[in-house]
């Protein structure tokens, strides 16, 4: 059994440092050179995250997936997808892991977010980007149910988290500019964003620390499960 005080932090400064150099270097062939030091600082490391955090998140809600898998489970892959960016360098220089509702097919599905960058590291909850017919249902959802949702955003908002997203500048189609949910029915994404530093990052009880902030986000889950009319 492993203590407290044997176990090893599952992320360290090498992680950042790699990405600080992928930065520097964001070309394949460099890439392709430095792939084994990137499964060392950064696959490695993430894929252990995934599997620490499996039974945390099997706790918080069973139709969550945490699947530690190179390719097709709660990594994003590194490489960007450029086809439709002036930013034609080929990699990403941030770690994204999302324990995604299991009925999800994309990144636009309901589910908790951490982002890992030298810019900035924060947790994530909600959806992201979801399309015009899921963003009518949560709307609606919004417009029929407003204390679910409020109390929600009181949980989250004590916690430290903060709705941040797009939105619109005009009120959504078929709802007055008077109504009094009007900024949260103008919302493109329903995210709730945490900041955190590299101390708790680099912490020996990370996967515990998000654990505990991710149950604090479980209302917005829930509510916005139900607003799409998925189990939660």
């Amino acid at each position: 059994m492993t203590t407290s005080a044997t176990k090893e932090a599952l992320f360290s400064p090498d992680c950042l440092e790699f990405l600080a150099k992928l930065a520097s270097n964001n070309e394949r062939d460099w890439f392709k050179a430095h792939q084994a030091e990137y499964e060392a600082k950064v696959r490695t490391p993430a894929l252990n995250f995934i599997g620490a955090m499996a039974p945390h998140i099997q706790q918080l809600s069973p139709r969550l997936t945490a699947v530690p898998k190179k390719v097709g489970g709660s990594l994003m892959r590194p490489q960007r997808d450029a086809r439709f960016s002036s930013d034609k360098t080929p990699y990403k220089v941030n770690v994204g892991i999302q324990f995604r509702h299991f009925q999800g097919k994309d990144v636009h599905a309901p589910g908790l977010y951490l982002h890992i960058a030298n810019d900035g590291c924060f947790l994530g909850a909600g959806i992201w980007h979801p399309d015009s017919k899921a963003l009518s249902q949560i709307r609606s959802c919004i417009d029929d149910n407003p204390n679910a949702y409020k109390q929600a955003l009181k949980q989250l908002s004590a916690a430290g988290f903060a709705m941040e997203g797009d939105s619109l500048q005009r009120p959504p189609k078929g709802y007055d500019k008077h109504h009094p949910m009007l900024d949260e029915l103008k919302r493109k994404d329903f995210i709730a964003i945490k900041p955190l530093d590299t101390q708790q990052l680099f912490a020996k009880d990370f996967d515990t620390w998000c654990a505990e902030q991710f149950n604090q986000v479980n209302k917005l889950m829930g509510y916005l499960c139900f607003a799409l009319d998925l189990d939660y």
